[in-house]
């Protein structure tokens, strides 16, 4: 029973003994009163008309017809006159007791007896007759009947009210309690919020506060081990000199973008300063570092500006720029920027003869080896080292392979695709590394035919969609065809959206209004790339929006961004998904072992499952397992096929 409908008994109950009490006491002090008043006005009435009478005492009309005046005038149950000498009865009238507004039970209850009294009629000296008056109790139990009732009501006017009063003031009482509530089942489901608002009253201000300060130690925990495990990160995957990705980052980023799959094709620009040597020797090593900075500047730039691409220094002078899913045009206009800035470089320009700063651009495909790529991309800085004064990209490409070779082409093509809807969903699962029995959900991924009738993997055309603006187009469409599947296939499903749609407002707008409209929203689960994330409060506002219609929300190709798993232990996500540059190898890499162990008890004391992705082979399974990480996805475990050919 909640304490509004104990604090309404209890009201009740002692409602029922304030009137019982009080009820009881009136009618105790009011018998013994309202008997003398009854039999006073017996008593008055019977002397009044022996007085009366006295004179007609040989008319016996007169008499009946005074005694009837009387009776008719008073509240008498009877008048009666007897005469002395024989006790015969002149005149009798009577009233039944009856006859009264109280209920019967009332009557009993307040026991309220006739009283009578009596008086000489007089024949000269003689006693002639006796006049008998009782008098009727009815005025009495009315006037106590009615006094009853008004005590009730007053007492139930007095009651309504202050339960009306209580029940608010109960409800304000209770609401940092029903706040209070909502916090702890919030730590269940790894939102760890402050209440903001803290109540006067004593008590419950101590609760709060402590609960405050329980969420706010639990916070700054998982701040500090979060903050520990990107210290981990940086001292193996960052140099300490121009904080960029190192070179063990670099190898990690080229053999995840070459995985055959999802990844797209993309380019490697490369900027080496020769000479360091002789540098070193002739500004000393300060001014040598500074200008090693001063080159890493436009690189940090590159690397906010395009999240998912990866700029680093290699090894001395050599710093590299992984770019998936770029256009050479862009690189070229890239590269122009760098030669720029590098030429701005008067301290080295100076103190050599020739131009020490070479750049190299070589194509990459995915499946390609990483010592093809960077054969290329010697190749390419060679060709610009030859190329005089000035400083001029060399460039070697990938192998043949692009479909579509065209802006205008590309666009065609996929604003078809999208309008037509002629993507071909495939599906993959996430599942147990020990039990792949247990699938978690399938992740939805797309294909896209291709003129010829051959299937291209997201990776192909998906840098193409946000490069031509059309990403929020593709969402939706995405988002419609993976609700179609869930129509007939319902089942926990996952599926990608683009950064486009996280960023823009009326696009996670149109996307929950999608999503309201579908009862089996509850089954979906929406990933959002993490690289792109700069706080987590686009993120907090599509969870918000997201909310109503019961789908979950989680991040992939996370690792790089462990400073906001603070931030985002506050959201309520469903998951995390590693990025593959962290698994790749992992049975082979133990210089890997450390940031993910950290990750993996940082994950736990928040209780945010982890999910590896891209898990490629068996090693990297039993490697993954006893990190303990169970939760996988990749072709190790299962190739993307279509969904009958899964569920065959």
């Amino acid at each position: 029973m909640s304490l509004v409908k104990q604090l309404l008994l209890a009201i009740c109950l002692f409602l029922l003994i304030a009137f019982s009490g009080s009820f009881l006491v009136s009618v105790e002090n009011s018998r013994d009163q309202l008997q003398t008043q009854l039999r006073s006005h017996a008593q008055d009435a019977a002397t009044a008309l022996g007085l009366s009478l006295t004179p007609h005492v040989e008319d016996p009309a007169m008499i009946e017809l005074m005694v009837s005046s009387i009776f008719d005038s008073g509240y008498f149950a009877s008048i009666r006159v007897v005469a002395i000498a024989d006790g015969q009865v002149l005149v009798e009238r009577t009233r039944s007791l009856d006859e009264t507004r109280a209920p019967g039970w009332f009557v009993r209850l307040v026991n309220l007896e006739a009283q009578g009294g009596d008086a000489l009629i007089m024949r000269g000296w003689q006693q002639f007759a006796r006049v008998e008056v009782l008098s009727h109790p009815q005025f009495a139990l009315n006037r106590l009947w009615d006094s009853a009732l008004g005590t009730l009501g007053w007492l139930l006017l007095c009651g309504v009210i202050s339960a009306l009063l209580g029940a608010l003031l109960l409800k304000r009482q209770l609401r940092p309690l029903l706040a209070m509530a909502d916090q702890a089942e919030a730590i269940t489901r790894r939102e760890y919020r402050t209440l903001p608002r803290v109540p006067r009253t004593p008590e419950l201000r101590h609760v709060v506060l402590a609960m405050n300060q329980m969420v706010g130690k639990l916070k700054n925990l998982f701040e500090q081990e979060a903050a520990q495990t990107e210290l981990y990160r940086r001292q193996a995957y960052h140099d300490s000199l121009t904080d960029l990705p190192n070179r063990l980052a670099f190898e990690h980023g080229l053999q995840a973008a070459l995985t055959p799959g999802e990844t797209p094709d993309g380019f490697l620009l490369a900027m080496r300063l020769g000479n360091l040597n002789q540098l070193n020797q002739t500004l000393g090593a300060a001014r040598t570092d500074a200008i090693l900075q001063a080159m890493a500047v436009p690189l940090q730039a590159i690397q906010a500006a395009h999240p998912t691409w990866l700029c680093c220094r290699s090894r001395g002078g050599e710093f590299l720029v992984l770019a998936p899913g770029s256009q050479l045009e862009d690189i070229q206009a890239l590269a122009g920027q760098l030669a720029t800035q590098a030429s701005s470089l008067e301290d080295l320009i100076s103190q050599v003869e020739h131009q020490p700063i070479a750049l190299g651009i070589a194509g990459y495909r995915p499946g390609d080896g990483n010592a093809q790529v960077l054969s290329r991309m010697d190749q390419a800085l060679a060709e610009s080292s030859t190329a005089g004064e000035r400083i001029k990209p060399g460039y070697r490409p990938a192998d043949a392979g692009q479909i579509v070779d065209t802006a205008h082409g590309w666009r065609t093509l996929l604003s078809e695709a999208i309008e037509q809807r002629r993507f071909v969903l495939h599906f993959q699962p996430a599942m147990g590394g020990q039990d792949q029995t247990q699938v978690l959900h399938h992740k939805l991924l797309v294909r896209l035919p291709d003129a010829q009738g051959q299937l291209m993997s997201a990776g192909q055309f998906l840098p193409w969609i946000e490069r031509l603006g059309l990403a929020g187009a593709f969402d939706q469409c995405m988002l419609s065809m993976a609700l179609a599947h869930l129509d007939k296939h319902p089942g926990a499903l996952a599926l990608s959206i683009t950064a486009d749609t996280l960023h823009n407002p009326e696009q996670r707008q149109r996307l929950s209004q999608q999503l309201d409209k579908h009862n089996g929203a509850h089954y979906l689960t929406l990933e959002i790339d993490a690289r792109y994330l700069q706080n987590s409060q686009d993120v907090g506002k599509l969870a918000a929006d997201l909310k109503a219609s019961g789908c979950q929300l989680a991040l992939q190709h996370f690792g790089r961004q462990l400073s906001l798993i603070g931030e985002l232990a506050l959201i309520g996500l469903a998951y995390l998904k590693i990025e593959s540059s962290f698994i790749r190898d992992l049975d082979q890499a133990p210089e890997k072992h450390l940031y993910l162990e950290a990750l993996v008890k940082t994950a736990q004391r928040i209780d945010l499952p982890l999910i590896a992705e891209q898990v490629q082979t068996k090693g990297e399974i039993q490697a993954l397992i006893s990190l303990g990480i169970e939760a996988m996805q990749g072709r190790a475990l299962a190739e993307p096929a279509s969904w009958q050919e899964q569920a065959g």
